[in-house]
């Protein structure tokens, strides 16, 4: 019996959930977006097996229905469902990266006897959009699922079975501590990295020339600044309670901070920056909250040529590349050259081949 899996929204997510779902055997992948465009692409591009026109229509044959849509948009079609004619046990879920309103809502689903079960792939690209959709996009990362308490054990292990086939790695967790550990890893680092940003801003008007010594370790802590602004404000609204929190922790620490300063403790400053140290090189590189691009820094030779000998390599080993930089201002960063890959596998790969047949020193931050 075949299963009737039906995508709304074709972004970047939703798109790479669907064409990873089309490995699940005795699996039809249908999908919905607002924008005429990306149907059209989504049929074009083999993103579903099948372009849905109206999605209340077609919702009474879907098995399972995914949200690939932003957290308002999800909302407003999960009220849209109380009135959707929908098949009997049929599985709702979403990929909204904050849960407590959508699990909320959920509730009043639960109580006309649909199932809505939570869930966040942590996963990213530079890029965004259908024409992004990648079938491995999700592949080690972390696919949270927030089912609501009371769930149906089988439910939860149909739908955890069946995203399984986008090679994410399923966690289980309640809404609330979702919503508080994204906030830690994720969610505050943006507010930070941005009012770094408008500290240089404010900076350069007494000091110009500072704009430009950014360019190196200060632009690569703060590359999350570079963020849809549009998105971020949404994801600040919606968990604004848990940063709230996390602010007055920052801004406690802080002032602890300043106290070490104004005191001249050096050796406070030196375990201040040791701690953090030894936290910091204690956490895994990859497949965190997140999106980073997999940078290898390559220190190499200043000479016409050096950049195309690099690529060359990693072109004979057939390696990918998704960015290339050279880094002008180069304190607290390890090399000149910044390659930036898809995965952490194919970043291994191109620090083996360049040290074998380079013998040119590659560092991971």
């Amino acid at each position: 019996m075949t299963r009737n899996v039906f995508v709304i929204g074709l972004g970047l997510i939703g798109g790479s959930v669907a064409l990873a779902l089309q490995k699940a055997p005795h699996t039809k992948v249908f999908g919905y977006d607002y924008h005429e465009q990306t149907r059209q692409l989504a049929d074009t591009l083999q993103v579903v097996h099948e372009v849905v026109e109206d999605p209340a229509e077609f919702a009474k044959e879907a098995d399972v229905i995914i949200f690939g849509t932003p957290v308002t948009i999800t909302l407003e079609f999960m009220e849209q469902l109380k009135s959707w004619e929908l098949k009997k046990g049929v599985i709702i879920t979403d990929t909204g990266s904050t849960k407590a309103q959508i699990m909320e809502k959920a509730l009043e689903l639960r109580e006309l006897g649909i199932t809505f079960i939570g869930g966040h792939p942590m996963a990213g690209s530079h890029k965004s959009g259908i024409t992004a959709a990648k079938p491995y996009l999700l592949e080690n990362a972390y696919y949270m699922l927030t089912p609501n308490e009371g769930e149906e054990i089988e439910k939860l292990a149909t739908l955890d079975s069946l995203l399984k086939f986008t090679l994410g790695k399923m966690v289980v967790v309640d809404a609330k501590a979702h919503d508080h550990m994204t906030a830690v890893v994720s969610h505050f680092p943006h507010i930070i990295a941005a009012s770094l940003v408008h500290q240089l801003n404010t900076e350069k008007k007494s000091y110009p020339m500072t704009s430009s010594l950014a360019a190196g370790g200060f632009r690569d802590i703060t590359r999350i600044a570079s963020s849809n602004p549009a998105l971020w404000r949404d994801i600040t609204m919606q968990n604004r309670k848990e940063l709230v929190g996390q602010l007055d922790t920052w801004l406690d620490e802080m002032s602890r901070v300043r106290d070490i300063l104004d005191y001249g403790d050096a050796e406070a400053v030196e375990s201040y920056f040791s701690e953090a140290r030894d936290v910091r090189d204690s956490l895994p590189i990859a497949n965190g909250a997140l999106y980073m691009p997999y940078d290898l820094y390559v220190d190499i030779p200043d000479y016409p040529g050096v950049i195309s000998e690099v690529t060359g390599y990693l072109a004979e080993d057939n390696i990918s590349i998704t960015n290339i930089r050279i880094v002008e201002t180069r304190v607290d960063v390890f090399g000149i050259l910044v390659i930036s890959f898809q995965t952490n596998e194919d970043r291994e790969r191109a620090a083996k081949c360049i040290e074998s047949k380079a013998n040119y020193e590659t560092h991971i931050s």
